[in-house]
């Protein structure tokens, strides 16, 4: 805000134009928002209650180019980034405006329970979004390492002398160490199988944001074969991130062998498991093609070199879910919990049920 008074005082009030131009380039980071600000700031001109009701709810219409587009594979099209998608067209000058109420409050709430497979297009981009904002706080555990403190069981007498010196060798408070706290080193194997295609982009948008402050993240994407996403996850901007992880992924949307899978991790990644504190999140809905005794043998090899082993399932989204199929079965018996990840309110619990599940 600041730099945008700056921007105003600089070009001045006299021009409209002007003072949009500058507003702009100050508060408009990405080239999807633009359209929405110009609309918004010829809005509060010519109608400001509206404009009032426009900026928590409004929705730019976005029309389509007929233009032929290039066509991408199917991982390309299913991870693209938003700035793939064309432009939105703004009003002419002096067209009366309508409100577009599809985010107002009721609608809010039913696209967050709304099931992230129902969703139409124009819904997933908004729902996407509300998803990178969820955080997902990972239970911490202690280290071995000490900080200063005020509660730790060992008196810092280095600190303390200094301190005494500086009052004439009156000790008036005893510096401590405590030992440090961290998150829990965390894995997570993502399934992009035909049948989780519309969850993957939705699940890595949100792991991307939400666990970027980690200091231990390995991430992983499997269908008929494994795939390191470590690089891609290393991008700040997560629309770069997915494009990364659609270049990387060349069996997005087919089958499912999580038995191979695992046993190219056991052989060329066994050490990103750190120990018996290592967190699994498998993200998968279990309908697997493998040989499930070679799928019981890896997962038994995984839960012995980690700490919990939890199942994200989006199929619990139906009331009567019952893991029937082969895959389903052995990954129910041998998971520390199974949790939905259908939604966005499942989204939202996610890290409370993982609290709980840990301290059982």
């Amino acid at each position: 805000m600041a730099l945008a008074c700056e921007a105003l005082a600089l070009v001045g009030l006299e021009r409209r134009d002007d003072a949009e131009a500058a507003l702009e380039a100050v508060l408009v980071s990405r080239a999807q928002d633009r359209p929405v600000f110009r609309e918004l700031f010829d809005a509060y001109f010519r109608e400001p209650d509206l404009a009032a009701q426009l900026v928590p709810t409004a929705i730019p219409a976005v029309e389509a180019d007929d233009a032929p587009r290039k066509p991408l594979s199917r991982a390309q099209e299913a991870l693209s980034p938003q700035g793939d998608h064309p432009a939105a067209v703004l009003p002419p000058p002096g067209a009366p405006m309508e409100r577009d109420a599809a985010m107002s409050a009721s609608e809010r709430a039913r696209l967050r329970q709304a099931d992230f497979n129902a969703l139409s297009a124009s819904e997933f981009r908004w729902v996407e979004r509300l998803a990178r904002e969820t955080r997902l706080p990972i239970p911490q555990y202690t280290t071995r390492r000490t900080r200063q403190g005020v509660r730790g069981p060992q008196i810092q007498w280095p600190l303390a002398l200094r301190m005494a010196a500086r009052t004439g060798g009156e000790l008036l408070q005893l510096p401590r160490r405590e030992r440090c706290r961290q998150a829990l080193p965390l894995l997570v194997l993502l399934d992009v199988s035909g049948s989780m295609e519309r969850y993957a982009r939705m699940l890595l948008a949100f792991l991307h944001a939400a666990t970027r402050s980690l200091r231990r993240r390995d991430v992983f994407a499997f269908g008929t074969e494994l795939t390191d996403l470590g690089e891609a996850m290393r991008e700040s901007d997560s629309d770069r991130m997915l494009a990364l992880a659609g270049r990387a992924i060349a069996d997005f949307a087919g089958g499912t062998r999580l038995g191979d899978s695992l046993a190219t991790l056991r052989r060329r990644h066994g050490r990103r498991l750190v120990g018996r504190r290592t967190l699994v999140l498998l993200v998968s809905d279990g309908l697997d093609t493998g040989e499930p005794q070679q799928l019981a043998r890896e997962l038994d090899w995984l839960r012995r070199h980690s700490g919990r082993l939890l199942w994200l399932n989006p199929l619990l989204r139906f009331d009567r879910y019952a893991p029937l199929a082969q895959g389903a079965a052995v990954l129910h018996a041998r998971a520390h919990g199974m949790l939905a990840v259908h939604n966005l309110d499942k989204l939202d619990a996610l890290a409370a049920s993982i609290a709980a599940l840990l301290r059982r």
